[in-house]
């Protein structure tokens, strides 16, 4: 078997982590199977870097902050190497350039194109274990650039992809995917498998057990993937197309509190107008969800839509810059303090009233429900952020995981 392991920085935070990753990895490969290890910069190391760049430089180049984030997974890489050799199995270490991981030249947050397995194929038959720089790769001009939040999962889960890999493993600080965050809900529960597309919803709504771009991948190349802790031999959770839970109707809640919402007051009631709207956003790289457009009422209407947080000024500075021009509306109002609150589940496809159970929860628990979204498995709440941790154990309540 050719198996890809991931693992976070949380799992390679010090030596004796170092070595208890080496021994799992050694224990697949003395089995015969041949190993891919993808990892991370080791603990809060990324966080020591960018402290370092903002010393030297408050608004550091974006090329050279990618140039500098690549050390943290090189140091990684090179110590497993070190660590897995001490103990009597070959090993090497590759970063991004030396497999020829492509990627567009967008730095910060650059797309994979391709990855060259040749080299990675040499070393596993000279049977070694291949250790792999995550969350990182090269432009077209050989630039490094970085992948984004999540990057080391999509490193490995495309690793996997191109190697046609018979397992792909993502080891985190976590014992698998649970209905809820653990540390919001006591009475959260892990699951034994999740779709795809549960995944990739829970993902995108704030949960951080797998980034979404990671699970989209997976998805597309149908490769599937166990999410399962690096610090217990506990088994994780299979992330698959299909799975068999017919009595499951809700897979999990989850909350994003990095949200904003913009509401544009009074724009004109005409074709177009929305168009243009997501237009001046999109040109400025805004991200926008829960979109709600009210009836029209005098010639106008009201548009409202949520944001990341970190993007709300972003948005905001947008509209008002063309109120005057091809955005003609009376106010653009903005409010920070908000969450999302999801329930996420193949089930609700064939069950109706999921929403009203939802609803009602949050009714009995007396939490405000501003806007909502919807999809054939998910429904979204915006609330109040300071009412976030007792929404999610009412909601988690209601459904009886």
């Amino acid at each position: 078997m050719l198996i890809v392991k991931k693992f976070g920085g949380t799992s390679v935070a010090d030596k004796e982590r170092i070595f208890n990753v080496a021994k799992r990895c050694i224990e697949d490969y003395r089995k015969g199977n041949e190993v891919v290890v993808v990892l991370s910069a080791m603990g809060k190391f990324t966080d020591v870097l960018v402290q370092q760049a903002r010393d030297i430089n408050p608004n550091p180049p974006k090329r050279e902050m990618d140039m500098l984030y690549t050390i943290g997974e090189q140091q990684s890489v090179a110590l497993m190497a070190m660590a897995m050799d001490s103990l009597g199995v070959p090993a090497v270490s590759l970063n991004a350039f030396q497999v020829k991981m492509r990627t567009t030249p967008t730095y910060g947050n650059a797309r994979l194109i391709k990855i060259e397995t040749d080299r990675i194929k040499n070393e596993l038959e000279s049977h070694k274990i291949v250790l792999i720089t995550g969350f990182q790769g090269v432009d077209g001009m050989d630039n490094y650039t970085t992948l984004g939040r999540g990057g080391s999962d999509t490193t490995a889960v495309a690793l996997a992809a191109a190697l046609h890999a018979d397992a792909c493993e993502i080891y985190t600080d976590v014992k698998g995917v649970y209905t809820a965050d653990p540390r919001i809900v006591p009475g959260a529960k892990k699951l034994p498998e999740i779709t795809y597309d549960e995944m990739l919803d829970l993902s995108s709504l704030g949960s951080c057990v797998l980034h979404n771009r990671s699970v989209e991948m997976a998805k597309r190349y149908v490769v599937q993937l166990v999410v399962s802790s690096s610090l217990s031999l506990a088994e994780g959770t299979i992330v698959k197309e299909a799975v068999n839970m017919e009595g499951m109707l809700i897979s999990g809640v989850a909350n994003d509190k990095n949200t904003a919402r913009i509401a544009v007051i009074g724009l004109e009631d005409q074709p177009g107008v929305a168009f243009k709207l997501f237009r001046h956003l999109a040109n400025h790289n805004v991200n926008v969800d829960m979109i709600l457009q009210s009836i029209g009422r005098d010639n106008t209407k009201d548009i409202s839509f949520t944001v990341t947080e970190d993007m709300a000024d972003v948005a905001e500075e947008t509209v008002e810059r063309h109120r005057s021009g091809s955005l003609k509306c009376q106010d653009v109002k903005v409010k920070k303090n908000v969450a999302k609150v999801s329930v996420v589940g193949a089930g609700m496809q064939t069950n109706p009233g999921v929403a009203a159970r939802m609803f009602e929860a949050l009714y009995d628990a007396n939490v405000n429900i501003q806007q909502i979204s919807t999809s054939e498995i998910r429904v979204t709440v915006l609330i109040d952020r300071a009412e976030t941790d007792k929404a999610m154990n009412a909601v988690h309540k209601e459904f009886d995981f």
